[in-house]
């Protein structure tokens, strides 16, 4: 059984989202976790009034993420009315990370999937401030859908990898899982002007060989200065429909992360992006 968490403010993004999420888990026995964290909405609105007053806007926004959330579901049932899918409904009062963190931990969660951008839905922003703060801290594997991407099946996918990072069996078998049911090429781009791997970097891709048994795979090593143009020119030049990056200390994704805003580095994605995080759950 899959088990999935997927984020909601109620937004067309996040609905686009969700029903990227069912289409692409179709073939698989899934749990959907349907999440609608509301404390910071109920927080910022409402900084002046009583504990009493505050008490009553809780329950009321509780209700209203609760009647949100059902209809929501019922929604997917009629769009997706999939027998291998079961759907969870969690209105919560937490911040989005935090239950996120929490709800990874107790079931167990394989993969989060949400919308690159929310309600704001800022077109100068690559990823919205909710997306960025999973991104950065819970410790799961993220899809991250563009507001305008449509579903369709991932078949030409981009793995961007210097191999000097170990990977998670359970992480590539997802990865295999997805691939083999649209039976996908993944692409791993090897950006260097070195031909030749350490042992370390043989050692990693041999296990992306092992983990990754009945896959195509295709290998490519380009000589360029800047990264971020590799991938985006990658992308182009090869009509990829779905990226891949390990997110984990040191890599080239965090470091995208960490800077002031990740649209200075400008990757600009336009397909879905699945950040591997290659962090040790607590």
């Amino acid at each position: 059984m899959r088990k999935i968490v997927i984020p909601t403010d109620f937004s067309e993004n996040a609905m686009n989202a969700l029903q990227y999420a069912v289409e692409l888990f179709k073939y698989e026995r899934c749990e959907f976790f349907i999440l609608n964290a509301y404390a910071d909405e109920v927080y910022e609105n409402n900084t002046q009034v009583s504990r009493d007053v505050f008490e009553e806007l809780k329950e009321t926004a509780y209700k209203n993420s609760s009647v949100a959330l059902h209809s929501t579901l019922s929604t997917l049932e009629e769009i997706s009315p999939n027998p291998r899918h079961k759907y969870i409904a969690l209105p919560v009062f937490g911040s989005l990370v935090d239950e996120a963190n929490d709800l990874v931990d107790k079931e167990n969660i394989d993969i989060v999937i949400m919308g690159t951008r929310g309600k704001t839905d800022d077109r100068k922003l690559t990823f919205g401030s909710n997306t960025l703060q999973v991104l950065k801290y819970v410790k799961c594997p993220l899809l991250a859908i563009p507001s305008n991407c449509k579903y369709q099946q991932p078949k030409n996918i981009l793995f961007p990898t210097d191999y000097l990072l170990p990977f998670k069996r359970r992480e590539l078998k997802l990865l295999s899982t997805l691939t083999k049911s649209f039976r996908s090429v993944i692409n791993f781009l090897y950006v260097s002007d070195y031909d030749k791997l350490s042992i370390r970097q043989e050692d990693n891709k041999a296990f992306i060989l092992d983990s990754l048994p009945d896959i195509e795979l295709v290998f490519h090593r380009e000589d360029a200065k800047n990264l971020t143009n590799a991938v985006n020119g990658f992308i182009e030049k090869n009509k990829i429909d779905f990226l891949v990056m390990v997110n984990s200390r040191h890599s080239y994704l965090e470091n995208i992360l960490y800077q002031s805003t990740i649209d200075k580095i400008g990757l600009h994605i336009k397909i879905p992006f699945l950040a591997m995080q290659n962090l040790k759950r607590s």
